[in-house]
C-alpha cells in the first residue's frame, strides 16, 4: 500500500477519499484553489497545496512530487478521465489510482467505445456511428434507424448536446442545434445517431479488475431518476432486474471492461426498456469511480475507495465473482445547491447552519460545514444522502426520514424536492423510467411556496428579539390605553412577492393574521436559544431551526429552508408595496454577462435588463413593470449574490 497518496478534487468525493485514507494509516494531500483555502475537504487532509485550478494538470503533479505522495486519486469530475493526467501522472513516477489512459481513451470517445464492446458481444443500440457524417448523411442515417432517434456527440457527457428527434422535419434545425452544444462544450462537434429506447430505465454495473486479469461485477445501479440527464436519485438493486438479467448484464460488462485492457474500478452504463427489462443495450463505460458508488458498498458491505487503492498498488482482487453477494438495499439522493422553486437554478450563499443525518443505516458524504461557502464556480451537488434497509421499502422510509432531518440555512437546495419525489407513487412502487421525473414536475412543485406558519414565525421570530431589550417603548406590540393595535410586518421570501403579516400581542400570546387571512392564536418561545423556535398556530405546534443573516431570517423544518427578510412598515403607511417593488434581484449568484439598460432609460414591462451566469446557464433577468430605471448597480464582469439588487425602477 502507498504511505502518502494525493487527492486531485475538491468537495465530497475528496472528504470521503480521506475518509479511507485515514483508516487504512496513509497520509493525505490535498489540494486547493484560493476560493477553497478554508474549505472542509483541506481540514480533512493530512497537508494540502494551493494550485491555481483542479484542472492544471502541471499543478497538481508538482504538488503531489513536492509533498512525496507516491499516488493520485483523482475522484470524479476534473482530472478523472483526462487521458493526459494519467500519462502526466505516470511520467512523473506517481501511481495513478485509476485504468491505463489507453482504456480511458478507448472509451473516452463513444463512436470508438460501441465499436470495441460491439466486438465483445456486448450488446448495442443500433445506430449509426461513423466518424464525419455530413448533416445530410446524419439525417439519412436518422431515418434509415428508425424515428424516434437520440442524436448524441460522440466526445463528453452530462447530457450535453443530446436532442431526441420524432419527426423528420426537425431533424435539420436538432443537428445543427446538437453541433453547436456539442463544439461548444467538447470542441468537437461529431455526432452519432441512436435508436432512442422507449420507457428507458437507465442502469448501472459496477465492475472491477486487477493488473493480473481478473475481472468482477458488484451488481447493479438503478439510475433512472434523472432530470435533464442529470442524476437525482440512485439504487442497489435495480427493482426492474432479477438474479438472470443481473448475470447476463454483469457478465457483459466485464467483457466490455477486458475489452480495453481495463484496470481499476469501473462503470458499464446501460439503457434498458422499461417495456422489455430482458433487452439490454451498452450506452457508455465511465471510466472513474461514480458519483453512485455508496449504495454499491452498502450492499456488498466493500469499500470500494480501499479496492482502488489495492489494485491500483498492484494487489490482486481479494474475491472472484462467486464470492460477491448483495444485501438489503441502498437508496442516495443527491443533494444540490438549487432552487426548484425558480426552475432548478444554481444558488449559493455561506452555510449559516448545518445538521446531517446520523440515524442508524444512514451516511452522508458531505463537502460541507459550518461557514463554508458555497459559489458558482463548481458542480452544485454539495453532499449525498444514503440509506440502507432490509429491503426497498425500508430504504426508502429510511432515507426520506434522514432528508427530513437534514438541516442546511444559507444555501437554497432540494431536499424538500427529493422527499417529494421519494413519495411519489411510481418511486414507491419502483415503476421507473428516465422521463419520470419531468413528467412528474408539475405535481411535485405545487403548493403553497411559503406556508402561512412559516410567515408567521418569521413576524413573531422579530417581536421576541425585540421584546428581548431593555427599553419596553422598543417593543412595536401595538400596546395602546385600553387595548393592543395590530403591528403590520412585511416578509418577504426569497424569490417571492411581500407578504403583510399583522401581530397583535406580544411573542408569547398573540393574533396573527397573514396576507388576507383570518387572525388566529400564535405563540412563539425559544427554549434552547435562537438557534431553535417552537411555534403554535392555530393550535398546532411545530419547531424551526433558525438562522440570521442580517436582514434575513432562514427557517427551517423537516427537509424545508425558507430565507425571509422583513422590515416594520410604518404604521398607517399604504399596503401598495407589498406586492411588488420594482427591484430586480438576482435569480443565483453568478457573473454578470450584459447590462441592457442604463439609469435613466425608460423600460417596458418584460424587457430583459440584465443577463446572470453561473455553472454555465445564462439567464435574463426583465422588468417586472414598464418605468424607469432609477438604480443600476451592476456592470458586465460583476460577482453577485443570490437575491443581490441588480436594478431598481420606478412606476412611470
Amino acid at each position: 500500500m502507498f504511505d502518502s497518496v494525493l487527492v486531485a478534487n475538491r468537495g465530497e468525493i475528496a472528504v470521503r477519499v480521506f475518509r479511507t485514507l485515514r483508516r487504512l494509516g496513509v497520509r493525505s494531500v490535498a489540494v486547493h484553489t484560493d476560493a477553497d483555502a478554508g474549505a472542509p475537504h483541506v481540514r480533512a487532509a493530512g497537508e494540502a497545496v494551493r494550485i491555481p485550478s483542479y484542472l492544471d494538470i502541471e499543478a497538481v503533479v508538482a504538488a503531489a512530487l513536492a509533498t512525496g505522495a507516491r499516488a493520485v486519486h483523482p475522484g470524479y469530475g476534473f482530472l478523472a478521465e483526462n487521458t493526459a493526467f494519467a500519462r502526466a501522472c505516470a511520467a512523473a513516477g506517481l501511481v495513478f489510482v485509476g485504468p491505463p489512459a489507453e482504456a480511458i481513451e478507448a472509451m473516452g470517445d463513444k463512436i470508438r467505445a460501441k465499436r470495441t464492446v460491439a466486438a465483445a458481444g456486448v450488446p448495442v443500440v443500433p445506430g449509426r456511428d461513423e466518424a464525419g457524417l455530413s448533416d445530410a448523411e446524419l439525417a439519412a442515417a436518422a431515418l434509415e434507424i428508425g424515428l424516434p432517434v437520440l442524436l448524441k456527440p460522440s466526445a463528453g457527457g452530462g447530457g450535453k448536446g443530446m436532442r431526441l428527434v420524432r419527426d423528420a422535419a426537425d431533424l435539420p434545425e436538432a443537428i445543427a442545434s446538437a453541433r453547436r452544444e456539442a463544439r461548444g462544450s467538447f470542441g468537437d462537434d461529431t455526432l452519432l445517431a441512436e435508436r432512442f429506447v422507449e420507457n428507458p430505465r437507465h442502469i448501472e454495473i459496477q465492475v472491477f479488475a486487477d493488473a493480473h486479469g481478473a475481472a468482477v461485477h458488484l451488481g447493479e445501479r438503478e439510475c433512472s431518476l434523472q432530470r435533464r440527464h442529470q442524476k437525482i436519485i440512485e439504487e442497489a438493486p435495480s427493482p426492474l432486474l432479477d438474479a438472470a438479467a443481473r448475470e447476463r448484464m454483469g457478465a457483459a460488462a466485464v467483457a466490455a471492461a477486458k475489452a480495453v485492457g481495463y484496470v481499476g474500478a469501473g462503470t458499464v452504463e446501460y439503457i434498458v426498456s422499461a417495456d422489455r427489462p430482458d433487452e439490454f443495450f451498452f450506452m457508455e463505460m465511465n471510466t472513474r469511480l461514480q458519483v453512485e458508488h455508496p449504495v454499491t458498498e452498502l450492499v456488498t458491505g466493500l469499500d470500494l475507495v480501499e479496492l482502488q487503492l489495492n489494485v491500483a498498488a498492484g494487489r490482486p482482487l481479494p474475491f472472484g465473482q462467486d464470492d460477491v453477494r448483495l444485501d438489503g438495499h441502498a437508496v442516495e439522493a443527491r443533494v444540490y445547491a438549487e432552487d426548484p422553486s425558480r426552475g432548478f437554478l444554481p444558488t449559493g450563499g455561506r452555510v449559516l447552519h448545518l445538521a446531517e443525518p446520523a440515524a442508524e443505516h444512514t451516511r452522508v458524504d458531505s463537502g460541507l460545514g459550518p461557514g463554508t461557502e458555497v459559489g458558482g464556480s463548481y458542480d452544485p451537488m454539495l453532499a449525498k444522502v444514503i440509506a440502507w434497509g432490509a429491503d426497498r421499502a425500508e430504504a426508502v422510509r429510511r432515507l426520506d426520514a434522514a432528508l427530513a432531518s437534514y438541516t442546511l440555512l444559507g444555501v437554497p437546495t432540494n431536499v424538500a424536492f427529493l422527499r417529494g419525489l421519494l413519495r411519489h407513487p411510481d418511486v414507491v412502487s419502483g415503476d421507473l423510467d428516465t422521463g419520470l421525473v419531468e413528467r412528474a414536475l408539475d405535481d411535485l412543485l405545487s403548493g403553497p411556496a411559503v406556508p402561512d406558519e412559516v410567515l408567521a414565525a418569521a413576524a413573531l421570530e422579530r417581536m421576541l428579539a425585540l421584546e428581548g431589550g431593555t427599553d419596553p417603548w422598543d417593543v412595536p406590540d401595538g400596546w395602546r390605553p385600553g387595548a393592543h393595535a395590530w403591528t403590520p410586518w412585511i416578509i418577504t421570501p426569497s424569490g417571492g412577492d411581500p407578504v403583510e403579516v399583522r401581530v397583535r400581542g406580544r411573542a408569547a400570546s398573540a393574533r396573527v393574521a397573514v396576507g388576507d387571512g383570518a387572525p388566529v392564536a400564535a405563540a412563539l418561545s425559544a427554549p434552547e436559544g435562537p438557534e431553535t423556535l417552537v411555534l403554535t398556530h392555530d393550535g398546532r405546534t411545530v419547531t424551526f431551526t433558525a438562522a440570521r443573516d442580517g436582514n434575513t431570517l432562514w427557517l427551517g423544518r423537516g427537509g424545508h429552508a425558507w430565507a425571509l427578510g422583513e422590515h416594520v412598515r410604518a404604521e398607517g403607511g399604504a399596503t401598495a408595496g407589498a406586492g411588488g417593488d420594482g427591484v430586480l434581484r438576482s435569480p443565483m449568484p453568478g457573473t454578470v454577462l450584459a447590462v441592457k439598460a442604463a439609469e435613466g432609460d425608460r423600460v417596458e414591462e418584460g424587457q430583459p435588463l440584465v443577463v446572470v451566469e453561473a455553472m454555465k446557464m445564462e439567464h435574463t433577468v426583465t422588468a417586472p413593470l414598464a418605468g424607469v430605471v432609477t438604480r443600476l448597480p451592476v456592470r458586465a464582469g460583476a460577482q453577485v449574490a443570490l437575491d443581490a439588487v441588480l436594478a431598481v425602477i420606478e412606476e412611470a
